[in-house]
C-alpha cells in the first residue's frame, strides 16, 4: 500500500510538473543488485567475511561438541551420581547450553554489524556513482528496480552502463 502510495504521488508530481511548464521529469532505473556483484572490493569484503563466519563456527562446533560430550559423560554416570553431583552436573549442562545459546545470538549480530561496516564503503562509492550519474545527466528520479517497487518503467533509462563507466568498470 505504501509502495503505491509513493508511485502514486510520483506520478502526479510529474504530471503536475510537466503541466505547469516547469522542467520535465526524467526518469531512470538501476538494479542495485546487479550493480553490486561489479562492484570493486565487494569479493574481497565477502571473503573477510566468510573467513570471519567460519571461525565462529568452527567456535561454536566446538562449544557444541563439549556439551555433547559431557552430556554423555553425564548420562552414562547419572545412576552413579549422588542426587547433590547430579544437580550440579545438569545446572552446569544448563549453564552450558545458555553460553552457546548467547554465543550464537552474539556471533549473529556480530556478523551483522560486520558486514554493515565493511560493505559501507562499497555501498557508498556506488550511491556516489549513482547520484553522480542522475545530476550529470539530469534524471528527476533514479528507481531500484532489485527491491521490487517500480511497477511500470515505459519512459525510464537503465542506469547501469552509466554507473559503471562512471566507476571505471
Amino acid at each position: 500500500m505504501k509502495k503505491t502510495l509513493i508511485a502514486l504521488l510520483v506520478i502526479m508530481v510529474s504530471v503536475c510538473g510537466t503541466a505547469m511548464g516547469q522542467k520535465p521529469v526524467k526518469l531512470g532505473h538501476i538494479n542495485s543488485s546487479d550493480l553490486m556483484q561489479i562492484m570493486p572490493g565487494r569479493e574481497e569484503a565477502q571473503n573477510t567475511l566468510q573467513k570471519e563466519v567460519d571461525e565462529l563456527q568452527t567456535t561454536l562446533k566446538n562449544m557444541q561438541n563439549e556439551l555433547e560430550q559431557r552430556y554423555n559423560d553425564y548420562m552414562g554416570k547419572k545412576d552413579q551420581m549422588s542426587d547433590l553431583i547430579r544437580q550440579t552436573k545438569e545446572r552446569e549442562l544448563q549453564d552450558m547450553g545458555q553460553r552457546i545459546q548467547e554465543f550464537q545470538e552474539n556471533a549473529q549480530k556480530k556478523l551483522q554489524d560486520r558486514e554493515q561496516e565493511v560493505l559501507k564503503p562499497i555501498i557508498d562509492r556506488a550511491r556516489k556513482a549513482i547520484e553522480d550519474v542522475a545530476k550529470e545527466n539530469n534524471y528527476t528520479y533514479i528507481f531500484d528496480t532489485s527491491v521490487g517497487a517500480l511497477l511500470y518503467q515505459q519512459d525510464s533509462e537503465d542506469i547501469l552502463p552509466l554507473v559503471k563507466k562512471k566507476l571505471g568498470l
